[in-house]
């Protein structure tokens, strides 16, 4: 059992005691005893009187043992555990302690809480180690360079539908634009595109991976060689018409910030719209719109340089038939074009071997429905000749020759098999004498 009157002392203690001790017996002076212990001379005044009343104790602060005036109460603890295993399950010490703080009104220190869920045995979120990648400087000014790319990802945790987040991130600031789409592809990069080009303005160039959506993987045609230019997938091809230059990185690790913004977005948002409880596409778009600015203004950092290479929409030009997906077809003899698995019949007298079709993502300049694949709204269909609209219409009946034809029938033949009386039965070959 250990006594009351046994205290233990660091090596800087003892070293101090000793000293003291030799000013009470007259060793040393307490001025050389200051000078020694870097005290000044009212202070080792004080310690001496102290350690000649209490001893060697005297020595120690007069907290020591004492519970901190700053220390957690214990309810507060309790609480603050209690809400980490069941509503902030998973949720790192930085993320717990924000949302503690703006839920719960509990101000604590991320530090304070990593040590309690460690002593409780609560599983966190930890940072995995990543190998040693060569790190790249971020562009100087806004709009220099915007980095692209989906994120597949349960967004919803099950309470609906898998989701696709179309992810945009400046490389000089850090400030992040998003909205969710059912799949990756053409039509939700060009929509999130156009969204993003209303909101901030055109960018000077974009970052994207070599996903076939925006990378075409097509061998060149020999009109291609001819030309000496590459095939362009309909994603390229758009923001090149629009004066952006398209960058392809060869690795993931190249696109880091990207990369990373999606990182922070598995973790914070998923949580987010857990506490939220939203289960549809319709209610995470509502909710980005809100949670976006509140994520920049504390994430985003201030470009090298203030100036902004956003290009504003140039007046007269309609993204509309840039940010669309354009396809050439041959015009038969009698004014008729495929597309689709369907037959339509231009109304124009035009001369010409081919003509565009514009399947756009917003249909506000036609009467010209054309139903809608994509999930992003309520595609249209133009058909267009040299930058003229063409009058089309949907041929639904078929020819008279389609209508009297009738399909192959496929039967399986059945094998013949003779009755017992069929004469190749009763058959007897015929014995002959010599």
């Amino acid at each position: 059992m250990v006594r009351k009157d046994i205290f233990r002392m660091t090596q800087k203690e003892l070293n101090r005691v000793s000293i003291i001790n030799n000013v009470l017996k007259k060793v040393v002076t307490q001025k050389d005893a200051a000078c020694d212990l870097d005290l000044s001379d009212r202070q080792i005044r004080r310690v001496v009187k102290r350690v000649r009343e209490e001893g060697g104790k005297g020595i120690l602060h007069k907290s020591r043992g004492k519970p901190s005036p700053k220390a957690i109460p214990e309810a507060v603890k309790a609480k603050v555990l209690s809400l980490c295993e069941k509503r902030y399950n998973g949720f790192g010490p930085t993320f717990a302690t924000e949302k503690l703080f703006e839920i719960d009104r509990i101000s604590l220190s991320r530090e304070t809480l990593r040590r309690w869920l460690i002593k409780e045995g609560l599983s966190y979120n930890r940072r995995k180690n990543r190998p040693h990648r060569a790190w790249r400087e971020r562009k100087e000014h806004i709009g220099e360079m915007v980095q692209i790319d989906g994120s597949q990802h349960d967004w919803l945790e099950g309470r609906g539908p898998k989701l696709v987040l179309m992810g945009y991130i400046d490389d000089a600031t850090g400030n992040a634009f998003a909205r969710f789409y059912t799949y990756e592809g053409t039509i939700p990069a060009m929509d999130s595109f156009k969204r993003y080009i209303k909101a901030y303005g055109i960018p000077l160039s974009v970052y994207l991976d070599k996903h076939t959506t925006y990378k075409s993987n097509a061998k060149p045609t020999v009109e291609d060689a001819l030309n000496n230019r590459k095939p362009l997938s309909e994603f390229e091809r758009a923001p090149g018409e629009l004066g952006v230059h398209v960058i392809h990185a060869n690795s993931p690790q190249a696109k880091g910030r990207i990369e990373r913004l999606f990182g922070t977005l598995q973790d914070r948002l998923i949580k987010e719209m857990r506490l939220e409880d939203i289960k549809s596409i319709e209610k995470a778009n509502e909710f980005l719109q809100k949670y976006l600015p509140v994520y920049n203004k504390k994430f985003s950092v201030k470009a090298a340089k203030t100036t902004d290479l956003h290009r504003n929409i140039p007046e007269g030009l309609e993204l509309d038939s840039i940010l669309c997906i354009k396809e050439k077809r041959v015009l038969r003899n009698d004014f008729t074009i495929a597309y689709n698995g369907k037959l339509y019949q231009i109304e124009d007298n035009v001369r010409a071997k081919d003509v565009i079709i514009e399947e756009r993502i917003d249909g506000s300049t036609t009467s010209c429905p054309m139903p809608c694949r994509h999930g992003v709204g309520h595609g249209m269909m133009l058909i267009t000749h040299k930058e003229r609209f063409l009058r089309y219409k949907e041929i639904k009946k078929h020819t008279k020759a389609e209508q009297g034809r009738k399909p192959h029938e496929f039967t399986t033949r059945k094998t013949y098999k003779p009755s017992t009386d069929h004469p190749w039965r009763r058959f007897t070959p015929c014995r002959m004498t010599w």
